[in-house]
């Protein structure tokens, strides 16, 4: 009988010998590229040292918020009032529970590469695990800009408001971090036009953050124009949109124009006219981005904050949200055929949350490259619900077979804790495995270099290269 692997060993996920020399002699080493993240820039610019492990791991970590009220764990020691060590004690307890969920990966992962904590956490090792944690963390060498070090990150694109004066972006330029920290364009609520509160508030905001007065469809169109160009002096090269899927619209100028009108006159508009408003900001924005020679990102698919008391209670991104099954394929092609057309289509990058959409987003992909640049639209890592080790293998299988997987950009992760950064070494790792595997089946050449190659490419150098970083 064979002897068991040990969890988390130096070959974790690595089931050939081949597997083993691409991922360590060539993938392991790699800086990392984090191109669409959620970290809060202001803590990287004041580097203020973490008061806990539990501030650090847990807060605003929907990923864990889910598997503890799943556990059966009380809101209180998840989001309440209870303390730090109560809610790590309970997250403690729920980890056992989490086997063959990416979590139990993710967490010994993110505790063994950042703390050096080879130990399993559980009930009984809860209080040792706590109290090893934050003594590190009284270290300088565990503060944000510490653990980005550590994590050989380099570079970070962060989630950015278009209201935002990235003050905080420019406080870490003049400070000469290593680790380079770029904002991300994220307009997201300039085209909630359904609801017309929420909107002219927006709006509002965006023209004092602008010094402009929006009173008109086209100075919304000229505001916007001056904060992506504000965006890209603060070194800015790519946007993001999280939506249920894309949209397209007929509306005339005038129509559009008294749409507007009408919108800031706090009046409703029926459902088609929200629609074409919509549609008509996102197409010009996405003009803008051309323009400006940036990547644009759509992430799409989720069903957001679907339980109305967690959200009184806490707010949005408390771990409600889920895989939504809006049709994607007629709309998404109408709309990069459109901007394709008028030779105004952006790199792109596409991301899905549901895996049934899997074939349709890598062939949708494919049909807009235009020779201008490698693998000008992208269909994005797996995301949210998918990246774990079946969703990484699923992506990664229908990218070979129906696109270029050695021209992908690779791995993000789309995460909000400085503690996420393994989730690359977990793709890494997974990549090296399913290479490694097809080498010593005969099924890809015995030829470590021309595979090394293409790790080198997918893991890091594909995705500075398609960003010009």
């Amino acid at each position: 009988m064979t002897a068991a692997k040990k969890f988390l060993d130096s070959n974790f996920l690595l089931q050939t010998k081949t597997a083993e020399l691409l991922y360590h002699v060539y993938a392991e080493p790699l800086p990392l590229v984090d191109f669409h993240c959620h970290l809060p820039v202001e803590r990287i610019a004041s580097n203020q040292p973490f008061e806990n492990i539990t501030e650090l791991w847990l807060t605003g970590d929907h990923y864990k918020w889910r598997a503890m009220r799943a556990n059966g764990t009380p809101e209180k020691y998840i989001s309440g009032d209870a303390s730090a060590e109560e809610k790590f004690f309970h997250w403690a307890c729920a980890v056992p529970y989490t086997l063959r969920n990416p979590l139990f990966h993710w967490a010994h992962l993110e505790l063994s590469r950042v703390f050096g904590i080879e130990k399993l956490l559980n009930e009984a090792s809860a209080r040792e695990i706590y109290r090893q944690c934050n003594e590190k963390l009284r270290q300088p060498g565990f503060s944000p800009r510490g653990i980005l070090l550590h994590m050989n990150v380099e570079t970070v694109c962060t989630t950015d408001d278009p209201t935002d004066d990235l003050e905080f972006h420019q406080k870490i330029r003049k400070s000469h971090f290593t680790v380079r920290i770029l904002p991300g364009f994220r307009p997201d609520r300039v085209l909630e036009t359904e609801h017309p509160g929420q909107f002219n508030a927006y709006l509002d905001k965006l023209s004092a953050a602008a010094g402009t007065e929006i009173r008109t469809y086209e100075e919304l169109l000229e505001t916007l124009r001056n904060r992506i160009d504000y965006f890209h002096q603060q070194g800015c090269r790519l946007s993001d949109h999280g939506l249920e899927h894309l949209f397209n619209g007929g509306y005339t100028e005038k129509q559009l124009k008294a749409a507007f009108k009408q919108i800031r006159e706090k009046k409703t508009l029926d459902q088609q006219g929200a629609l074409e408003l919509k549609a008509a900001i996102l197409r010009e924005l996405c003009k803008m981005y051309h323009l400006k020679g940036w990547v644009q990102q759509f992430h799409l698919g989720a069903i957001r904050n679907n339980n109305t008391r967690i959200r009184r209670l806490i707010g949005q991104d408390a771990g409600t949200d889920s895989i939504g099954d809006f049709p994607q394929s007629r709309e998404l092609s109408r709309f990069l055929d459109g901007l394709d057309l008028e030779d105004r289509l952006a790199r792109t990058i596409l991301y899905n949350v549901n895996p049934a959409d899997n074939e349709v987003f890598a062939t949708m992909a494919a049909n807009f490259n235009d020779g201008s640049t490698l693998g000008k639209v992208q269909w994005g890592p797996a995301w949210w619900f998918m990246d774990q080790k079946e969703g990484m293998e699923r992506q990664l299988n229908t990218l070979s077979a129906m696109n270029l997987l050695s021209r992908f950009v690779g791995m993000v992760t789309d995460s909000r804790s400085f503690l996420s950064y393994p989730r690359h070494e977990y793709f890494r790792r997974i990549l090296c495995n399913l290479l490694g595997r097809d080498a010593e089946n005969g099924e890809l050449p015995d030829d470590i270099p021309l595979l090394g190659k293409m790790c080198v490419n997918i893991c890091y150098q594909n995705a500075k290269d398609y960003f010009g970083f």
